[in-house]
């Protein structure tokens, strides 16, 4: 019998719609968050298994994903893009599941890449990976318009690679997607890594190794607690501090300022001139008060948080004949009632859904 996970609340109503804020204004939240980055999850679908996201025990043979008539269109992604974009939104990441896998991505970039702000500026395109198939995609990507493209590796050591990603990919597949990324003009590429301790903490300091003076930006990941199937353990979670700690008792590191609201990654910079690392602090450090980012799933579901449990139906109105103008109305009328703060809550009642969406299904 085929299995499938309830990934979110699908009821159909929507808060009420609410008048747009004036041309070059951002909608704001209940916290005065801005709306300025969407992610868009484009498949459910991935190659790897890695245990933190899509574990095999769940994710087998017979679990049933999306069919492709349920996804959203590429035109239909674009006009809901070019709404999102009149509400303040300047950024896109296209993500998955692992988005590579949706056949002819690089047609959906080149309508993104037409899309405009208010003030008539380009929207800072982006795409987060795997990198099993960057390699033969790269070039094509950025020809389409992609502006940037981050990349997971959990590992070097080839073993422990295949232990997290549970596939039949190598860290040198997904090293030749790097360069291949950075000849296309994809670079600085984003190398992200979820470190759990006891399982790949020991690559912090060899993945460290790996990236200094090569022009790329690594980022140590906080293992978190999305969804419902990865058996999240607080003790397995490496709090940035000590990432920071061991790295930097052998190469010395001083933080990089950086602008709070809509910050993710906590920048640092080698004093020696090596080149920067991010760490990412959901767990222990909360960045929840500068969030300024919306999740759009595969079939056309918002998500106002990572660790969200409900979406709101936005394929319903734009297949229902919804003028741009009442799209607008309806993601304000969203926005305009978020209050979302699940890492500052994290560990009460309150911020324990029973369900939270899973990972791959909106996208890290």
């Amino acid at each position: 019998m085929s299995k499938v996970i309830l990934l979110a609340d699908r009821r159909n109503d929507l808060p009420a719609p609410v008048a747009p804020p004036a041309p070059g204004q951002p909608a704001l939240d209940l916290r005065a968050r801005p709306l300025r980055d969407l992610r868009i999850s484009v498949t459910d679908r991935c190659n790897f298994r890695c245990t933190y996201c899509m574990p095999r025990e769940v994710f087998d043979a017979d679990y049933t994903f999306m069919r492709h008539s349920d996804l959203l269109s590429f035109e239909e992604i674009a006009r809901l893009a070019g709404v999102f974009t009149r509400l303040g939104v300047e950024k896109i990441r296209l993500t998955g599941g692992e988005p590579l896998l949706r056949k002819h991505l690089e047609n959906l970039v080149g309508l993104l890449a037409d899309v405009r702000t208010p003030a008539g500026q380009r929207l800072e395109l982006t795409l987060t990976t795997n990198g099993s198939v960057l390699e033969r995609k790269a070039a094509d990507l950025k020809a389409a318009g992609l502006t940037r493209v981050t990349v997971s590796l959990d590992a070097l050591d080839a073993a422990m690679f295949q232990d997290m990603s549970d596939s039949g990919f190598t860290p040198d597949d997904v090293l030749r997607g790097i360069d291949a990324a950075a000849r296309a003009g994809l670079a600085p590429v984003k190398v992200n890594m979820v470190v759990r301790r006891g399982l790949n903490d020991a690559q912090i300091l060899p993945m460290a190794e790996r990236f200094r003076h090569s022009g790329h930006i690594l980022r140590f990941i906080e293992y978190m607690d999305v969804g419902n199937t990865n058996g999240w353990n607080l003790t397995e979670v490496v709090p940035s501090q000590e990432v920071l700690a061991r790295i930097g008792a052998v190469y010395p590191l001083a933080p990089v300022a950086a602008d709070d609201m809509g910050r993710v990654a906590e920048r640092w910079r080698y004093l020696d001139g090596g080149g920067e690392i991010g760490v990412i602090s959901s767990v222990s450090h909360a960045f929840c008060g500068g969030c300024t980012r919306a999740r759009l799933s595969p079939e056309g579901k918002l998500f106002l948080c990572l660790f969200a449990h409900q979406g709101y139906d936005l394929r319903a109105p734009l297949r229902d004949g919804a003028s741009d103008d009442e799209l607008a109305a309806i993601l304000t009328g969203i926005w305009a009632g978020r209050g979302d703060n699940y890492s500052e809550q994290r560990g009460r009642h309150m911020a324990d859904p029973a369900r939270k969406v899973e990972m791959s299904y909106i996208g890290g």
